[in-house]
C-alpha cells in the first residue's frame, strides 16, 4: 500500500478571532480589537467545548477506526483543540498519540492583511480590496501572503510525506478550513471554482470532520465537514468553557 489507510481532517474549534470577526461584521465595525499574531489566537469558550465533544467522539470510535498518527498545525488554536480532544478521550480510556507539529499545516498566510476583516481591508487597503474583488478569493495573493495555489504547493508536499512515511496507517490532521479545502483540491482534483460552490452550501465548520478512505489504494472521500459530535442534544454536559 502506497497511501495512508485513512486520512481524517479536522478544523480547529471556534477561535477568539472567529468570534471577533463575526461580531465586527454584525455590528458594521472596522476594528475588532484583536492584536498580536494570527498564530497565537486561542480558542473561545465555545471552541474548548467543541474540542471536548470531539474528544468524546474520538473515544467512541472502535479500535480499528482510531487514528494511529496525529499531525497538527503549529497555530495555538489547533494545538489547543487536539490537546483538549486527546485529554477528553483519555479520560474515557481511549489513548491517542502525541501530535507531531508540521508548520506546513498552518493557516493561509495573509501577509500585510493578517487578522483584518473585509471591512478593515476596504478601509486601510482599498486597492487590495479592489484587487481581491477582481481576482477572486482563490486566485488573490495578498501582499506578503499566499494564494490558494501557494497553499496547494506546501500541502502537496505534506500529502506526499504522509503517504511515504505512514503508508497503511490511519492519520488525523488538525488544522484549518483552508487546509481542508485545498486537500480536496489535491486529492480529488477539484478546481477552486468547484470547491467554492461546495463550501457555499457546506462550510467547513469548527471541529468538523472530513475523512478519506485509502484501503483501496487511493484516497476516496467518505464524509465532508461532518459534525456528528456537535448535534443538538449530544453530550450537552461536555460543552464547558475554559
Amino acid at each position: 500500500m502506497d497511501t495512508v489507510a485513512e486520512l481524517t481532517l479536522v478544523r480547529h474549534g471556534q477561535s477568539l478571532a472567529n468570534v471577533a470577526f463575526a461580531d465586527a461584521h454584525a455590528r458594521g465595525l472596522t476594528d475588532h480589537g484583536l492584536t498580536g499574531r494570527d498564530a497565537d489566537i486561542e480558542l473561545s469558550s465555545l471552541g474548548w467545548g467543541q474540542a471536548t465533544r470531539l474528544g468524546h467522539w474520538l473515544a467512541a470510535l472502535p479500535g480499528h477506526r482510531r487514528p494511529q498518527v496525529v499531525v497538527c498545525s503549529p497555530y495555538v488554536r489547533a494545538r489547543q483543540t487536539w490537546s483538549r480532544a486527546a485529554e477528553t478521550a483519555a479520560q474515557s480510556g481511549a489513548d491517542y498519540p502525541l501530535a507531531v507539529v508540521d508548520h506546513r499545516l498552518c493557516d493561509r498566510l495573509m501577509g500585510d492583511l493578517e487578522l483584518l476583516t473585509p471591512a478593515m481591508i476596504a478601509q486601510r487597503f482599498p486597492a487590495e480590496a479592489a484587487r481581491l474583488a477582481a481576482e477572486g478569493e482563490f486566485s488573490y495573493q495578498p501582499p506578503g501572503g499566499e494564494s490558494f495555489a501557494d497553499i496547494a504547493r506546501r500541502l502537496a508536499a505534506v500529502l506526499a510525506d504522509l503517504n511515504t512515511q505512514h503508508a497503511g496507517r490511519r492519520v488525523l490532521l488538525v488544522a484549518h478550513d483552508a487546509v481542508v479545502v485545498v486537500m480536496r483540491h489535491l486529492i480529488e482534483g477539484l478546481g477552486f471554482d468547484e470547491i467554492a460552490a461546495i463550501v457555499a452550501t457546506t462550510p467547513v465548520a469548527n471541529t468538523s470532520i472530513t475523512r478519506y478512505d485509502g484501503t483501496a489504494g487511493g484516497l476516496t472521500l467518505v464524509e465532508f465537514a461532518a459534525t456528528p459530535h456537535l448535534e443538538p442534544g449530544r453530550d450537552e454536559h461536555a460543552v464547558v468553557g475554559k
